[in-house]
Parts: structure tokens; C-alpha cells; sequence
């Protein structure tokens, strides 16, 4: 796969993939990562891993690496609890930083990372930039719903989406969906308070008439009650709304689960009816098990970003570089560029030539390019997943 500077082409690649993985990210840091990244390696001996954190931290856990797993050095790391924007300016050796410059230089096609959020969205639009023609790029989640998950988007990078942002968010969701998660045609839908057309906000209703005018498979408006009927499998939002939405999806869940518990422990009637029940509750534990879904593409970068759950263990590491490497695999961010350049949003030499946010390689983070902004400006968000 060619750099995120190079000549984009939308074909998926043939062969192997990179992944770069923050191997010292999250609330487990490395004796979670590396198992779960090595598992990885294991079954897809056809990719690369490579494992980027402090060699000290890192040589416990690789010693019986398979060949198709390296190392590359990193000093430095940004805790979960640390303010992203200041922890970027002042450590600029941090895991992230050097995961995210492997793909800058061609020398990865994707990057994986269970740390701080707003770090790992600060370094993707610093050191990879936006793609031409994408104002913000998104988070995106799969969420659980019916038969199989739909995206949500976006869940915590833009907290003050215009109707343009929205409808971008449509068509990059579309594309995930469609070629992640191999969902043909998808249906896109805005998260409003009615179902019908017009209900909404004025951002709503501005990007309603927006991605009317798009070849996109748009179904108009789904409420809140409908996430999980299966009606959407792509839902648009901004970043304040789909957070809440995913913190009260997994609190719902697991509120459940608890009460489940509870009354199966209490008593001789409770421990029969588990007795009885134990193949259906297996099964609904499975749909509700969120470590299959990996992590959350950011969407509208340069380059394939997956940021997973801060307490992703290491089986849920393991599915998120699966969605790393599928996100590379299908060219997903040359596919996005593609879509907005044939909109007619972006430049037709968008691939080519370097983005206005886009600092130079040699460029410490804290002085990203014109348009870039502080560091403080790119770090919106503060969800923890």
C-alpha cells in the first residue's frame, strides 16, 4: 500500500498489509497489546505487525514472536489521564507519534491504538493530515443492532458538526460499511427526534437536503428507539450525541446483565431457571459481546487509524487489528478521497499533493502547518473509547 502522500488508487491491495500497533497504549498497556497483536500475527502470517513501544517494556512479551512481527523503538508514551495536547508538545517520542510516522513515510499502511483518545486523533490529523476536501474527520463505531452492527458516526471528534459535516460523515460511514463490513448498498440514515424529513435541527435539515443529492441509499431520519431495529446501517451524528449514545448503550447493557445475575443467584428457582436458560443467555452474551467489534475507524485522515477501547484486553486487540488491516487491505481512506473528488469537494489532484494541515516530516507536532492550528484546537474530544 502506498503512503498516505502517494498516488491514491481505490483497488484493494493483494498481499499483506502493515500494521503499526501502539503496543504500549490503553489501560493494560503491553501485557495486553502484544498477546493480542501477536494472536493476530499468528493466524495471518501473510501481514506484518509491528509493535512500537520502548524495547525494555516490549522484550518480555516478544520473545517467541513469529517472524511477521518487528519492533521499532518509541521512549515515551501518553498516559490515559495526561491532557493530550500538552502531553504531544512535550513528548515527542510518544508510541503514538512514531506509529503514526511509520505510515507518514510509507513504512506502514495502518495504525492501531487502545490509548488516549484525543492524542491518538491529535497525531493522526497532524502527522497524516485530512484528506482534501474533508473539513473534520470522524470517529466511527460499530454498534450493536439486530443481525449484525451498524455504524454510528460521529462518537466523540466534532462536538459542533455543521449539515457539511454531517452529510461527509454519511458518505465516509457509507464507505466503511460497505467495504469493511461488507454491507451492499448501505442505508444511511441522520439521528434526529422524528422520522420524518424536516424533523430536526437546522443542521439536520441542511444535511438532509444535502446527502439528498447524492447517490447514496439515504433513508431520511431514524429515532432513537430505532438504533436497534436494524432500519440503518450507517446513522449520522455529532460527536455530543453519538457519545452519549454508546455511554448509555454500554450502561444499558450492562445494568442487564447485573440484574440477570442477580436474580439467578437468588435463589433455587433462580439457579434452575439458569440451568434452563444458560444456551439462550450465551447467545444474547454474544451479541452483545463489543470486543469483536475491534475498535473505531477515524475517518477523513490519511491513512487507515483505528483507536479501540482504553480497557481493550487482549482479545479485543486482536479483533482490532483485524479491522486495521481490513481498513488498509480495502484502501478505505483512498476510497473516501475518491468519493469526494468524483462529489466534486475536493481536488482532482487531491492525492497528490500534500494537505494545508499536513506539517513536515522533520515538523515537531506543536507547529503543524497552516490551517492546522494549536494542538489544543485539534484535540476536541474526550471519549474514552
Amino acid at each position: 500500500m502506498t503512503a498516505p502522500d502517494g498516488p491514491a488508487s481505490s483497488a484493494p491491495v493483494r498481499g499483506g498489509v502493515r500494521v503499526a500497533v501502539d503496543a504500549v497504549g490503553g489501560d493494560h498497556g503491553a501485557p495486553e497489546v502484544v498477546p493480542g497483536a501477536l494472536a493476530y500475527a499468528r493466524a495471518h502470517p501473510e501481514d506484518t505487525i509491528i509493535l512500537v513501544g520502548p524495547d525494555a517494556v516490549l522484550a518480555p512479551y516478544v520473545r517467541d514472536r513469529p517472524g511477521n512481527v518487528r519492533t521499532v523503538h518509541a521512549t515515551e508514551v501518553v498516559g490515559m489521564h495526561e491532557q493530550p495536547a500538552l502531553a504531544l508538545r512535550e513528548k515527542k517520542d510518544a508510541s503514538i507519534l512514531v506509529a503514526m510516522d511509520l505510515v507518514r513515510k510509507g513504512e506502514a499502511d495502518a495504525v492501531i491504538t487502545a490509548g488516549h483518545t484525543g492524542a491518538g486523533m491529535a497525531a493522526a490529523v497532524l502527522r497524516l493530515g485530512r484528506l482534501r476536501g474533508v473539513d473534520r474527520p470522524a470517529l466511527a463505531v460499530q454498534m450493536v443492532g439486530g443481525d449484525r452492527p451498524f455504524v454510528l458516526l460521529d462518537i466523540g471528534a466534532n462536538p459542533d458538526s455543521t449539515a457539511e459535516n454531517l452529510a461527509q460523515y454519511a458518505r465516509m460511514g457509507a464507505i466503511f460499511s460497505e467495504r469493511v463490513l461488507g454491507v451492499d448498498r448501505p442505508r444511511v440514515a441522520l439521528l434526529s427526534i422524528g422520522e420524518e424529513k424536516g424533523k430536526g435541527d437546522a443542521r439536520i435539515q441542511g444535511a438532509t437536503e444535502l446527502i439528498d443529492g447524492t447517490d447514496l441509499n439515504f433513508i431520511g431520519n431514524v429515532e432513537g428507539k430505532d438504533l436497534t431495529a436494524q432500519m440503518a446501517d450507517v446513522v449520522v451524528c455529532d460527536a455530543v450525541l453519538g457519545n452519549v449514545v454508546i455511554k448509555f448503550f454500554e450502561g444499558l447493557s450492562g445494568f442487564i446483565f447485573d440484574l440477570l445475575r442477580a436474580e439467578f443467584q437468588g435463589g433455587l428457582r433462580g439457579r434452575l431457571a439458569y440451568l434452563l436458560l444458560r444456551p439462550s443467555i450465551s447467545r444474547i452474551r454474544r451479541i452483545f459481546d463489543y470486543e469483536v467489534v475491534g475498535g473505531s475507524p477515524l475517518l477523513g485522515v490519511r491513512g487507515a487509524v483505528i483507536i479501540t477501547h482504553g480497557r481493550a484486553r487482549r482479545r479485543m486487540i486482536e479483533h482490532g487489528v483485524r479491522v486495521a488491516a481490513t481498513t488498509a487491505r480495502e484502501r478505505v481512506p483512498e476510497r473516501i478521497a475518491e468519493a469526494l473528488r468524483s462529489q466534486g469537494t475536493a481536488p482532482a489532484d487531491a492525492a497528490d499533493a500534500p494537505h494545508a494541515d499536513e506539517p513536515p516530516a522533520a515538523t515537531p507536532a506543536s507547529t503543524a502547518g497552516p490551517g492546522a492550528g494549536d494542538l489544543a484546537d485539534v484535540v476536541t474530544s474526550d471519549s474514552t473509547f
